[in-house]
């Protein structure tokens, strides 16, 4: 989108968060904090960003047109959005759990893994982060701050990544639900 004088404008920067009810903000300088009814989330973000709230409407707005302000201007305004997402509907990433003898249980707090290791894997639940089992090859991450859940499930993935390889025609391993795994065909006998 061109502005007058032939600059462009961040698409995503400019335009307002809005502030459903039921959810409370309070901007202190550069600090965010949002309550809601999943939980409560704070940032700090960059000092040269100027964040108003106004008659529930969070507006961003930069300093310059810089090539640093232009993209702090987007960044800062969608992690204010995700925010407000955050604590109103929260967020969550499903894992697949493929493999022979491969599933998940929890136990109180901990998630446990059988992965084919000599020993099943253990996690902890992290703060803020729930995890659900609904069934013995599904995990569930669930929790107010998007981040915090990428970074949960990822930890949780990488205990076993999913195979490239096929054995008997399935990946083995964990993958994210809708994550599609471009498979190779192993090695041929010899001749």
């Amino acid at each position: 989108m061109l502005r007058a004088g032939g600059k462009y404008m961040s698409r995503i920067g400019r335009m307002p968060v809005a502030v459903p009810k039921g959810v409370n903000v309070t901007v202190n300088g550069n600090t965010v904090t949002i309550k809601g009814p999943k939980g409560t989330l704070t940032k700090e973000f960059h000092k040269d960003m100027k964040i108003e709230l106004d008659n529930d409407v969070i507006t961003i707005k930069r300093p310059s047109d810089d090539k640093l302000h232009k993209s702090l201007h987007g960044l800062t305004r969608s992690l204010v959005n995700n925010m407000v997402i955050g604590v109103t509907k929260g967020f969550e990433k499903a894992l697949d759990v493929s493999g022979v003898g491969y599933r998940a249980q929890k136990q109180g707090k901990k998630l446990v893994i059988n992965l084919g290791y000599s020993h099943p894997v253990e996690m902890e639940e992290p703060e803020g982060i729930t995890i659900e089992v609904p069934a013995p090859n599904k995990i569930i991450v669930k929790g107010c701050d998007k981040q915090a859940v990428g970074e949960c499930a990822a930890k949780i993935r990488s205990k076993r990544a999913p195979s490239a390889y096929l054995s008997n025609n399935a990946v083995k391993g964990i993958k994210y639900e809708k994550e599609v795994v471009r498979t190779k065909v192993g090695k041929a006998g010899a001749k």
